[in-house]
C-alpha cells in the first residue's frame, strides 16, 4: 500500500519584512509586459513571479541587495532594488536548429521515472525551482521523443498554473540550456491527482547525456490563498499566503539533486570522501516521462 503523507509547510508574511518592492517588467524590444519571469533576491532563499500584465511586488530585507530577473526567451538580468522599478529584459537570441527529418510515430511507449519506495509528501518549496535527473538507458534508442511529462500535485484551488522546464546538462554536469524556447505554464486541478501533458508537438528527443525535468512555482494573485488570524500571545493580526499548487515528492536515495534559487543552481551531494556511498537521502519531485518511437 503507497503511504501518502502531506506536510503543509506554508509561507508565512508578517510585519517584520523592512521593505516591499513594487515594478514592472518589460520587454526592451518591443515594450511589451513579460509574465511569470522569476524574481530572485541574489544569495536568499526569497522569490516572486511577474503577474500577466508583467507588475511584480516582492519583499526584501534590505534596498542595497540585488534582484535577479529571469525567464526563458530572455537574457537573465540583475538589478539594484532601488532601480526596480521598471526592469527592461533583452530577447535572447537563439541558433536555428539543425532540420529534423524524423518525427515521432508514437507505435511505441514507456513510462520512466517511477520509484519503487512510494511515499509521497507535499509541502511548499518556495520560490525555487526543483528538478529531477533524467538518466540515458541505450534500451531508450528506439523510443528517442518525449511524448508526455506527469506531475503529482495537490491544490486547493481550481486552477492553478505553473512553468515546467526541461533541460540539458552543461559541461559541468549542472541544468544547462532549455530544451524549449518558449515557457510551458500548464494548469492543474484542485484536489490531489497526477497530471499529464502532451509534450508531441514540441517533437523533442531524449538527449544522450541525460536531461533535467523541474518545475517552477509561480508567486502569482491567481495561486494565492489568504487567510487573517490573530496569534493567541501577541494578539497582532497575521495574513498567511499560500501559493498553490504544491508538487508531490518522493524521499529518494540518488547521487545528487539540483535546485535554482538566489538566481543560481545549487548542487546537493555527499561530500564526505571516504563514504562507503556517494548516494544521498533527497525529496525529488514526483515527475514521470513517457517515451514514445
Amino acid at each position: 500500500m503507497i503511504e501518502k503523507r502531506f506536510l503543509l509547510a506554508l509561507i508565512l508574511f508578517t510585519c517584520s519584512v523592512s521593505a516591499q518592492i513594487k515594478g514592472v517588467i518589460k520587454d526592451s524590444l518591443t515594450g511589451n509586459a513579460i509574465p511569470y519571469v522569476n524574481i530572485a533576491v541574489e544569495g536568499e532563499n526569497i522569490g516572486s513571479t511577474s503577474e500577466e500584465d508583467g507588475t511584480f511586488f516582492i519583499n526584501i530585507p534590505s534596498k542595497e541587495q540585488y534582484l535577479i530577473f529571469s525567464t526563458l526567451g530572455f537574457e537573465k538580468k540583475k538589478v539594484k532594488v532601488y532601480k526596480a522599478s521598471e526592469v527592461y529584459l533583452k530577447p535572447e537570441a537563439y541558433a536555428l536548429n539543425e532540420v529534423v527529418i524524423s518525427k515521432s510515430i508514437g507505435t511505441k511507449k514507456i513510462e520512466i521515472g517511477k520509484a519503487k519506495n512510494e511515499i509521497y509528501q507535499a509541502f511548499d518549496n518556495g520560490p525555487k525551482i526543483d528538478t529531477k535527473f533524467f538518466a540515458y538507458l541505450p534500451s531508450y534508442k528506439k523510443t528517442k521523443y518525449l511524448k508526455q511529462v506527469s506531475i503529482y500535485t495537490d491544490s486547493k484551488i481550481e486552477e492553478a498554473i505553473i512553468k515546467i522546464h526541461f533541460y540539458g546538462i552543461d559541461s559541468n554536469g549542472f541544468p544547462g540550456e532549455e530544451l524549449l524556447d518558449k515557457d510551458f505554464v500548464v494548469t492543474v486541478k484542485k484536489g490531489t491527482r497526477i497530471h499529464r501533458f502532451d509534450l508531441s508537438k514540441f517533437n523533442l528527443k531524449f538527449p544522450k547525456n541525460g536531461l533535467f525535468v523541474g518545475f517552477e512555482k509561480l508567486l502569482i494573485e491567481k495561486n494565492k490563498v489568504e487567510k487573517t488570524f490573530t496569534d493567541s500571545n501577541t494578539k497582532l493580526t497575521q495574513i498567511q499566503k499560500t501559493y498553490y499548487p504544491f508538487v508531490l515528492y518522493n524521499y529518494v536515495e540518488r547521487d545528487f539533486l539540483y535546485t535554482f534559487s538566489g538566481g543560481k543552481w545549487h548542487k546537493q551531494a555527499n561530500e564526505v570522501s571516504n563514504s562507503s556511498t556517494k548516494k544521498i537521502m533527497i525529496n525529488e519531485p514526483v515527475i514521470t516521462l513517457i517515451l514514445s518511437n
